[in-house]
């Protein structure tokens, strides 16, 4: 059984002259885990996230990290025991992105010197050219900013980091970006993490256990991602989650079964021939995908959706075929170059033999 990191034991937040923001949540968050606190607005998501590092103070119960009641140690060293990021980044404009990370390590009393290195030394472990140490955080793009605000929550080395919605301020492909850059830092790391989402896609990519919060406060259900969605423990659950819970459900299953056929390409620019009168897959030099050129006189370059990877999941090679302007999903290996196509029509056929199979097992 996994060790407990983080214990909620029946805390309550009360505002006066208002019904709980939190009410009575119990649970256990284990030790070098991802768990995502998800929900719809004001369902004391945020608020419990906040009572773990006392930006907010609980009315009842106790909430212990390690073991030791939090408010038992005082607060700014409670803080800065932790790594926090929150949605806007938080970075301060008038410093430069190393000194922006070396604050915690600075305030631990770490020399100016070795908290820079450090702060270079990150730079790179969030996926940062270090040349960008220099720079402000205004000339940084909003997806590099949560790199950064990422990298100074890890600059103290915390075994618990808190993450507010970190990604919600930035377009859906550079979010993409930033979850699986996390998931990559968690199987290097393994801090124990605790993150806030109202999006219940973001929570099943990153949680290994989910806790869906209803309004009110309280907890509705806390399980894996892919129990919450093969066996939502409430209408709210349910709801919440969404109908296409069963298309989500293909997260979790490995797409072992789709063909992957061979594809004529050609190269962009390298072929004079005339118009196509079917789809082509354009690649560069080193056989890495650019996109389709469609059948017609006017035929331009259009991008060609989501790519498939050997070891993915259904809903890939789904979203592979869907988002392809051709019903071909580009298959690529694990540099890049192209491996195939898969066929929408064949995907589904296999999703529809996972369904059964998996009746068949209940």
């Amino acid at each position: 059984m996994a060790e407990a990191m983080i214990e909620f034991q029946s805390v309550t937040k009360q505002y006066q002259g208002g019904q709980p923001a939190v009410d009575q949540l119990s649970m256990s968050i284990d030790r070098g885990s991802i768990t995502v606190f998800v929900g719809p607005s004001g369902c004391g998501k945020t608020t419990s996230l906040r009572m773990i590092n006392r930006m907010v103070e609980p009315t009842s119960g106790t909430i212990t990290v390690g073991g030791r009641d939090v408010t038992s140690v005082p607060a700014a060293e409670l803080r800065r025991s932790m790594g926090y990021v929150m949605q806007s980044s938080g970075l301060m404009p008038h410093r430069s992105v190393v000194d922006n990370i070396a604050t915690v390590p600075r305030l631990n009393g770490v020399s100016k010197a070795d908290a820079r290195k450090r702060a270079e030394e990150l730079l790179d472990v969030v996926g940062l050219d270090p040349s960008l140490g220099k720079r402000y955080p205004s000339q940084l793009s909003g997806g590099q900013q949560q790199r950064v605000g990422v990298a100074r929550a890890l600059a103290a080395d915390p075994p618990v980091l808190l993450m507010d919605e970190p990604f919600s301020a930035v377009d859906p492909v550079v979010r993409d970006e930033l979850q699986q850059e996390l998931l990559r830092l968690q199987r290097d790391l393994a801090k124990t993490i605790v993150f806030v989402t109202h999006d219940i896609d973001e929570a099943t990519v990153l949680g290994d256990k989910v806790a869906v919060f209803a309004v009110g406060g309280k907890l509705a259900q806390y399980a894996t991602p892919e129990e919450i969605l093969r066996a939502p423990a409430s209408e709210f659950v349910a709801s919440f989650v969404g109908r296409d819970r069963g298309f989500r459900h293909l997260g979790f299953t490995t797409a072992d079964g789709v063909a992957v056929h061979p594809v004529e390409t050609v190269t962009r620019g390298g072929d004079a021939g005339a118009h196509p009168d079917s789809w082509r897959l354009v690649v560069d030099e080193q056989q890495r995908p650019l996109g389709w050129e469609g059948p017609g006189l006017d035929s331009q370059l259009i991008p060609g959706g989501s790519l498939f990877r050997p070891g993915d999941t259904l809903r890939r090679a789904l979203d592979a075929a869907l988002s392809s302007p051709s019903g071909l999903g580009v298959a690529v290996d694990g540099d890049g170059k192209v491996a195939g196509v898969v066929k929408g029509a064949e995907v589904l056929s296999v999703i529809e033999s996972a369904r059964r199979a998996r009746q068949g097992a209940l």
